[in-house]
C-alpha cells in the first residue's frame, strides 16, 4: 500500500503558511533527493519528527535524503549486529551504542544515522562522532554511496568503520589515519575482531550472513 505525505516547505525556512509551498512525498517514489541549503538543527529534527515513518538524513552538500524503511531480512540482520554489539558493551562499560534511527551530527554540518554504532562516554555525552560504525547495506543500497558514507564517518572522528555487504558476504574495513588509509576488503568471514576502542568486540557474522 503506497503511503503519502505531505511535508510544508515553511517548516524547512520559517515562511508563513500562506504561502502555501508543498512537498509531496510518496512511496513509490523514494528514495528523495531534496537540495535544502543552511538547514538548521531544529527545522531538520522537526521534518524527523512530522515523517518517523522514513529514514532522513542530510548532507554536508545541503542535500535531504529521504528514504524507506529497510526491508525486514536487513531489519533482523541489523538487529542481531546491534544486539552483539550491546551485549559487548555492556560488559565493557566504556560506551554506548546506538541503532539506526540514532542521528549524529558531524563537523562537516551533515546528520547521519549509522546502522549500528559505539561511542564513548565522552563523545556520547556531547553528541559528538561515534568512534565505531557499522553500515549494513541493504538490497537497495548502493555500494559506491555507502562507501562514501563510510569515508565521511572517517574523516569526521570515526576510528574504524565496517561496511557489510550480505549479499556478497563482504567486509570492508575503514580506518582512521594520518593519511588516507585504503579500506580493506575480506570475503566469506565467520567473524570479525574489533579493534582501538572497541578492542574485544568480536562479530559473529555466520549469524549475518544466515538471516
Amino acid at each position: 500500500m503506497s503511503f503519502v505525505g505531505m511535508a510544508n516547505l515553511s517548516l524547512l525556512y520559517g515562511l508563513p503558511l500562506y504561502w502555501g509551498i508543498m512537498v509531496i512525498v510518496e512511496e513509490a517514489y523514494l528514495p528523495l533527493t531534496l537540495y535544502v541549503p543552511d538547514l538548521s538543527e531544529a527545522k531538520f529534527q522537526e521534518f524527523c519528527d512530522q515523517y518517523a515513518d522514513f529514514r532522513l538524513e542530510y548532507t554536508a552538500e545541503g542535500e535531504l535524503l529521504i528514504m524507506l524503511p529497510t526491508d525486514r531480512h536487513t531489519s533482523l540482520r541489523n538487529a542481531k549486529i546491534v544486539f552483539h554489539l550491546m551485549r559487548w558493551a555492556e560488559a565493557d562499560g566504556q560506551g554506548e551504542v546506538t541503532e539506526s534511527s540514532g542521528g549524529f551530527t558531524l563537523g562537516n554540518g551533515a546528520r547521519r544515522s549509522p546502522d549500528a554504532a559505539w561511542s564513548s562516554h565522552e563523545r556520547f555525552a556531547i553528541g559528538a562522532c561515534p568512534e565505531f560504525v557499522i553500515e549494513l547495506l541493504s538490497p537497495s543500497d548502493r555500494p559506491k554511496v555507502t562507501r562514501a558514507k563510510m569515508r565521511e564517518w572517517i574523516d569526521n572522528g570515526a576510528e574504524l568503520g565496517w561496511m557489510i555487504n550480505p549479499a556478497t558476504r563482504t567486509v570492508t574495513v575503514f580506518r582512521a589515519g594520518a593519511e588516507p588509509v585504503e579500506p580493506v576488503e575480506m570475503v566469506g568471514l565467520v567473524e570479525l575482531a574489533g579493534e582501538g576502542a572497541v578492542a574485544g568486540f568480536v562479530l559473529e557474522l555466520g549469524q549475518v550472513w544466515g538471516s
